[in-house]
Formats: structure tokens, C-alpha cells, sequence
């Protein structure tokens, strides 16, 4: 228990030493005090860019908003209770950060972050004119009272300086620990994915959209808690709450302490917020202080590309792998098919054509790359499908995952029409689909990546679990056990994916298609890139996860196909050329002119 809780345990430790040494150290009151609002702050958007990977310039507006709410109340409508107040202006940042991030997640990159600076920019404006009224304009809310609490024999003040700083380190913890345990759940998993690659995200079953709305309300929520935490601390809420400046120091403490660290925002903080005044206080350098805060910021950012807490974690690692032994290989998980197959989708037992699509065409304007194309693949048949290059097999794949829409004709799936639905919605029925190019999380671990995939199918596309812990989800871990065994990667759940060799790669991009027991699953160019005996092995692998499923499979080599599937369809300029079996297709004169363009004729004159 004491190990699970061994980060918590020692943030308490640290908040309860930090006013018995902190003043040694020439660290004034307020300054610790607005460290600790700024590291609130900051651990809402660490969720949102370091974990997430939404870069926003809006956080001041939520900031503000939160802050101006509770000072409001707390000011102009009598309202008596201190944080009661901070948690309704909470509650109204939230709501606005929803509405914003229904509007910013429209886009993504570079237009999401430029959404956020305009809202920001707009929160700016109403609060300095519209609303000046409310939020007392360019002269901010003074008079916010600080807390108390009359606990019946004596009344707790927390007025200013180190007396305050117990209702700040106490919320910081608060923060910390729900801030923990949402990384730590089902929901941290989701996020961290999305951040890495949000195509696979979605095309192994999460709803990422939901997800990455879910972080930026938790985020909103963060910024307003600590804008209510402000003008409590200073008795006053001031307009430069709401400056875009603001968002810009946010980030940067962040990158200074390190993103994804939850940590980072504070000890980014620490070192922002110390040298200002050190440059300001003892220095004397006026604005100048900017700049050479600048240039601090800078050499921290390309010396440390992970920021302080990012760089110290990846240090102790290191010196971690040296000091251990090189682990011993644990015994390979043995998954049989027959165990495999007794997941769900694959339970379900399906008769008959599983996957029948009529009529599909794909155009790109004039372009046509898929026309009339009529297939029907039956419950338990291994397909292959063949082709020149420019043949529309790639594009062809793409519809039957619904990854593009068709212009014409229809897909169903199962008795299921599912033409016209997302890709997370077709893999939640039980399709899915391995990437020509790997498409993984490659800054996880293979665990980590299985997890995934396997978290999507056990609890479905969307659900805000936040406080759950992952580990505990039954069958979460025999599933991902089960999964590297028949990819034969049991022995390499904990490498990091940046160290797998290519064929590796290619194996664990099966197992990602596999993971959710998929009733029909696409495979698209397995065997590309590989060496002769990593095609072998993966031949031997498929052929293994081949017994009792579905699947259909292009590959451009024709021996190896053969020898996997038992009947294969050819398309020709976007269209069924001929279907048959292997011995069939190799003995087709059209299929032998369409590989060999009149090969034959020419050497024959």
C-alpha cells in the first residue's frame, strides 16, 4: 500500500517541511504562496498538453473566469463562504471551459492552439468592457476576504505570509491526488494515446474526441479553483488574470519543469517566480528582468528538453537499469488459439457472409479509384487480396473500415449496415485493422500499447472512469498477456517501442488490430519491409491467428499470400478483376496480364 502511495506519501511530506526550510533558503511567504497557486494552476494543463497533447493559450480566460466568479460573490453578493465561493467559481470554469472546448476541438495542431488564443482574447474583452461592471474592469475586486474556520472552541485564520500557506498546501495536495489518479486510471491511459498517436487511438475503439473534451474540462476546472485560490490569497483579484501574458507564463513554467510530469508546473513555478523576484528584488533590473528570464528559459528548454522534473526522472532511470541486473526473461505467456478465440467478438459464433459490400466506389473528383465493387467475405474465411500498384487496394481496405467514406454503394457488416460510420464505432462491433506504416504508440511500452487496445473492447468507446485503477479491470491483464503470446512478444512486454526491431514492429502492429478479439480482422501489407526471415516467422504467425478467425489480407507477396489464404480477389483500375483460389489465380491469364502488362505478348512476337 505504502509503495502504491509512495508519490502522495512524499508530497505530504514535502508540503508539511517545505515552511521549516523554505525560509532558510531566503524564500519569502507569498512567494511559496503564489508557487503553489501557479502549481494548481499548472497541473490541469499539464493533463491537457502533457498528457493530452493540446497545446492551449486560452487557460487565462478559465483562469480569470473561476477567479472573477468567486470574487464576485464574495465581494458584491455578500456571499459568506470563502470556499464555497472558490468551488462555484470552479464549477462556472468548467462549464465555460466545455463550451470552449466544443468549439477549439473542432480543429486540431496549429488551429486549435490559434482557436484558444482568440477565445482567450475574447474573455479579455468582455471582462474589461462588457462585464466591467461585474469584474470591476482594469481595477480588478478588491476586498476578497481570506479564509477561516470556527471549529466551535477557536476560529483558524489564514490571513497572509506562512499563514496562509496551510489552506494552499492543502489544496495543492487535493489537486495532486485527484490529478494522480486520473493519469493513473483508464481515462490517463485513453489520454496518454491520443497524445502519442490519435489515428490509432480511434482506430482501435476510443472515442477521442470525448476524451480529449473530458481533459479539457478537468483542465478548466484546474484553472478556475486556482484563480478562486488567487483572490483569496491576495485579497484582491486582479485583471491580469485574464491577460494572454498569462497563458504564456503557464506554458512556460511547464516547459521549464517538464510536461507529463504533473510536477513540472510547480517546480517550473519555483524557478520562474524565484528569479523574478531575485532579478527584480536584489538585481534592481526593472523590465529588464524579462529578458534575462528569457534567456534562462531558453538554455533550460534545449539543455533540458524534458524541463527539470523530466530531466531528473529520466536520470534516475538510467542509473536505476545500471545499478540492476539485466532482469531475467520471464516465461512467455502460452495463450492457445483455441483460448484466444473464446474472446469476446470472436465468440460470437457469426454463419454466413460476414462482411458483404455492394456497389463500392471511391472518386476523388474526376479520379477514380474504386468502382462497382461487389465482395462478400464468409465467417471464418482467410481472403486475400492482390493487385498492381495503383490497383485501389489501399483505398478499398480503407472503406471496409469506414476510414473513407464511399461515394456509392454500401458495407455490411454482420447484418449490419455500416456505411457511413466512424472507424471507432466499426471497431467497436468487431472490425478492425492492422496499418501498411505502423501506426503505434511508440513512446509506450508494448503493455502500454496492447493496454490500449485492449481497454477500448473491455469497456467500451467512451466512459469517465476517472478514479478507477486500471490494473484492476477484469481480464484487462490475462487479455494483453494473451495478445503479446500470439504475436510472440510475451517476453518484451515492458521494452519500450522505440527499441523493437522493425519485424517486431510489424508484429505488435498485428497485436493492436488482434487486441479487442476482432470477429473480422484486415490486414494490410503485413509483410512489408521485411527481411526473408522475418516474413517467414510472420507467415508462421498468421497462420497460427489465422485458425478460427476471419481475416482478410493484402501483401504484395504473392508466394507467401497464397500459402495463408484459401480464395483471393484481384482488383484492376479501382475493380474486381476475378476471384478464385490460389491455384486458380496463378493459372489466370488476366491476372497474369495484369501483373505482367503484355509481357508475355511482346516476347512471344
Amino acid at each position: 500500500m505504502s509503495a502504491r502511495y509512495r508519490v502522495e506519501i512524499a508530497t505530504a511530506l514535502c508540503l508539511i517541511a517545505a515552511p521549516f526550510v523554505l525560509p532558510h533558503l531566503g524564500m519569502a511567504p507569498n512567494t511559496v504562496n503564489r508557487i503553489l497557486v501557479w502549481g494548481l494552476f499548472g497541473i490541469g494543463f499539464d493533463i491537457l498538453f502533457g498528457y493530452t497533447g493540446l497545446l492551449s493559450f486560452g487557460q487565462s480566460a478559465l483562469y480569470g473566469t473561476g477567479g472573477f466568479f468567486a470574487a464576485y460573490l464574495l465581494t458584491r453578493a455578500g456571499f459568506p463562504h470563502v470556499v464555497s465561493a472558490i468551488v462555484l467559481g470552479t464549477i462556472v470554469a468548467a462549464a465555460a471551459g466545455y463550451l470552449v472546448g466544443l468549439i477549439a476541438l473542432r480543429r486540431t495542431g496549429i488551429y486549435f492552439a490559434m482557436i484558444t488564443v482568440a477565445i482567450a482574447e475574447v474573455f479579455f474583452f468582455v471582462e474589461f468592457n462588457p462585464l466591467s461592471e461585474w469584474t470591476g474592469g482594469e481595477n480588478g475586486l478588491p476586498g476578497v476576504p481570506t479564509p477561516s474556520f470556527n471549529l466551535g472552541f477557536a476560529t483558524v485564520r489564514f490571513d497572509s505570509g506562512w499563514s496562509m500557506y496551510p489552506f494552499l498546501a492543502f489544496w495543492y495536495f487535493l489537486g495532486i491526488v485527484i490529478a494522480l489518479r486520473i493519469v493513473r486510471s483508464p481515462v490517463g491511459v485513453a489520454l496518454r494515446a491520443i497524445r502519442e498517436n490519435p489515428l490509432r487511438a480511434t482506430a482501435v475503439g476510443h472515442d477521442i474526441h470525448g476524451y480529449k473534451l473530458t481533459a479539457f474540462v478537468v483542465a478548466a476546472a484546474y484553472a478556475g479553483f486556482a484563480g478562486g485560490l488567487l483572490g483569496t490569497m491576495q485579497g484582491f483579484m486582479p485583471p491580469e488574470a485574464f491577460h494572454f501574458d498569462t497563458s504564456g507564463q503557464l506554458i512556460m513554467q511547464t516547459a521549464i519543469g517538464g510536461r507529463g510530469t504533473l510536477f513540472g508546473p510547480l517546480a517550473g513555478a519555483a524557478v520562474w517566480l524565484s528569479l523574478e523576484d531575485f532579478l527584480q528584488g536584489t538585481l534592481k533590473l526593472g523590465a529588464a528582468w524579462k529578458l534575462v528570464l528569457g534567456l534562462v528559459f531558453v538554455l533550460l528548454v534545449c539543455f533540458l528538453h524534458q524541463g527539470i522534473i523530466g530531466g531528473a526522472r529520466d536520470l534516475y532511470r538510467v542509473l536505476r537499469s545500471r545499478r540492476e541486473q539485466a532482469p531475467s526473461a520471464a516465461a512467455p505467456v502460452r495463450a492457445s488459439v483455441g483460448a484466444a478465440a473464446t474472446l469476446h467478438h470472436a465468440a460470437a459464433g457469426y454463419a454466413g457472409p460476414i462482411l458483404q459490400a455492394t456497389g463500392l466506389s471511391k472518386h476523388y473528383g474526376g479520379v477514380v479509384a474504386n468502382e462497382g465493387i461487389d465482395f462478400t467475405v464468409n465467417a471464418g474465411e482467410m481472403r486475400g487480396i492482390i493487385g498492381p500498384n495503383g490497383a485501389g487496394k489501399s483505398t478499398f481496405f480503407k472503406m471496409l473500415t469506414c476510414e473513407v467514406p464511399p461515394s456509392a454503394g454500401s458495407i455490411v457488416f454482420e447484418g449490419r449496415d455500416i456505411t457511413g460510420m466512424s472507424v471507432t464505432d466499426v471497431c467497436q462491433f468487431g472490425l478492425t485493422k492492422s496499418y501498411q506504416v505502423n501506426q503505434l504508440f511508440n513512446r509506450l511500452t508494448v503493455r502500454e500499447n496492447l493496454r490500449v487496445a485492449v481497454l477500448a473492447e473491455l469497456r467500451g468507446k467512451f466512459k469517465l472512469d476517472l478514479f478507477a485503477r486500471t490494473e484492476t479491470i477484469p481480464g484487462l491483464v490475462e487479455r494483453v498477456a494473451h495478445t503479446a503470446a500470439l504475436v510472440n512478444l510475451a517476453a518484451r512486454l515492458d521494452t519500450p517501442v522505440s527499441q523493437l526491431a522493425y519485424g517486431e514492429k510489424r508484429r505488435l502492429e498485428i497485436g493492436l488490430a488482434l487486441a479487442s478479439s476482432p470477429s473480422l480482422l484486415l490486414l494490410d501489407e503485413p509483410l512489408a519491409g521485411m527481411s526473408p526471415s522475418e516474413r517467414a516467422e510472420t507467415v508462421r504467425l498468421l497462420k497460427s491467428i489465422g485458425q478460427g478467425r476471419t481475416m482478410i489480407i493484402i501483401d504484395h507477396d504473392m508466394d507467401s499470400l497464397f500459402e495463408l489464404v484459401e480464395r483471393v480477389t484481384v482488383l484492376q483500375e479501382g475493380r474486381v478483376l476475378v476471384e478464385g483460389t490460389p491455384d486458380e489465380i496463378k493459372r489466370n491469364p488476366q491476372v497474369q496480364e495484369a501483373y505482367l502488362g503484355g509481357m508475355h505478348a511482346e516476347a512471344a512476337a
